[in-house]
């Protein structure tokens, strides 16, 4: 009886270290997919490109995450998902090296494609392969670990690329990322149990559900939501820098007040969405339109952009948590399939913001782009309001 109960503790161990491995995993992964927000200036001097084509460095890793994120599932059947995960987290730190020491821009861009090939891949499968490791009870203390990685990496990402491209360059903030890399990869390995495919199931096509309007007007928010993000989250650093008049180290201490301001945000804003949840959904995206209006009018005024920046922050972060919710809320049974196209509606919204609000920027200037951010922003508030109401009507 006591052998059983050691037996069953070693192996309860095992599954949290395992966990604790791809928490690892995916805070390094979202660091590695933001930090050019903060690097865009210096990449763009050193490669000889505008700051707008910098910034697709963010959209083409959108780009393979989109990809990724649906076709990953299908081509990897039969494979054990220890390997496949292993795999993703060895081609992060490929990917690392590869932009460390691009020598152009081209190849940089290929670089940042598997890392977007990583992040589509590893989000995709994640949800499952927690569920494989832990106990259902467990289950839920497990995927708010990866959430935790999550907001962690985002909050400290930007901030800590600025700090790191001040004192070592560009390079060797992308190459800081390599040594993290390898030790989540030597961890997952030891740490994670085989897990064979899974080939009684087939591969769930995520686009069926968007047939479902509650499912389809929920994409369509989230998807304005994030583009409306990602159009002038990217290109702040030019913007705090050459407009606003911000120096490196207001820049660095800008944007972790940003971070820390989505922590306190996400804290709070979990705590509401029990009995408010639309009302979030809809007010959160309608408040950042606000925002970004306010930037355009009180650019020439450093401490009043840091404060609204910091709003921004409070709100940014929180959003995913709300989505997130409406999905559990929503799918059922179709969850997993709707992880999938949630990560793909997000990706597709982030490359399209980067792509996007780097065109503009560099042909009309930051205005044009913060004005196309608020827009976006706006329909999301509207589209999620059509999702509550589309709710109330099927109720």
């Amino acid at each position: 009886m006591d052998t059983t109960v050691m037996d069953k503790t070693a192996q309860t161990r095992s599954a949290s270290a395992a966990v604790l491995s791809m928490v690892l995993c995916v805070a390094v992964l979202i660091a590695s997919e933001f930090l050019p927000v903060s690097l865009l200036t210096p990449i763009a001097q050193e490669l000889g490109v505008s700051e707008g084509a910098a910034g697709q460095a963010i959209s083409i890793s959108g780009l393979f995450a989109v990809i990724t994120s649906l076709t990953i599932a299908r081509l990897t059947r039969g494979i054990d998902r220890k390997r496949v995960q292993s795999g993703l987290t060895a081609l992060l730190t490929v990917s690392a090296l590869i932009v460390t020491f691009a020598p152009d821009y081209q190849v940089l861009m290929i670089g940042r494609a598997l890392l977007g090939v990583a992040i589509g891949g590893f989000w995709s499968m994640s949800t499952a392969i927690v569920m494989r490791l832990l106990p259902p009870q467990s289950v839920p203390q497990g995927l708010a670990a990866l959430n935790a990685g999550n907001a962690i990496a985002a909050t400290i990402a930007a901030p800590l690329g600025s700090w790191l491209g001040d004192i070592i360059g560009w390079r060797g903030a992308f190459f800081f990322i390599v040594p993290l890399a390898l030790l989540a990869l030597v961890w997952q390995w030891l740490s994670m149990p085989p897990l064979p495919a899974e080939m009684r199931q087939k591969a769930s096509n995520p686009f069926r559900l968007l047939a479902r309007g509650q499912v389809a007007l929920g994409m369509a928010a989230m998807f304005l939501l994030f583009m409306g993000q990602f159009a002038l989250f990217t290109y702040l650093r030019p913007f705090m820098e050459g407009v606003a008049g911000f120096t490196v180290p207001q820049l660095s201490l800008s944007l972790l007040l940003i971070g820390l301001a989505g922590i306190a945000g996400t804290w709070l804003i979990s705590r509401l969405l029990r009995r408010h949840l639309f009302a979030l959904l809809i007010g959160i995206p309608l408040a950042m339109a606000g925002l970004a209006g306010l930037l355009l009018i009180t650019w020439q005024t450093p401490v009043a952009v840091a404060g609204l920046l910091f709003l921004w922050g409070f709100f940014a972060t929180a959003a995913p948590v709300g989505w997130g919710t409406w999905l559990a809320r929503t799918m059922g049974d179709d969850a997993e399939a709707g992880g999938g196209l949630q990560v793909a509606t997000i990706q597709l919204a982030i490359m399209s913001g980067a792509a996007v609000g780097g065109l503009i920027f560099d042909a009309f200037g930051w205005q044009a782009n913060f004005a196309m951010a608020a827009l976006l922003l706006l329909g999301a508030s509207i589209a999620a309001s059509l999702t509550w109401k589309n709710l109330e009507a099927v109720k």
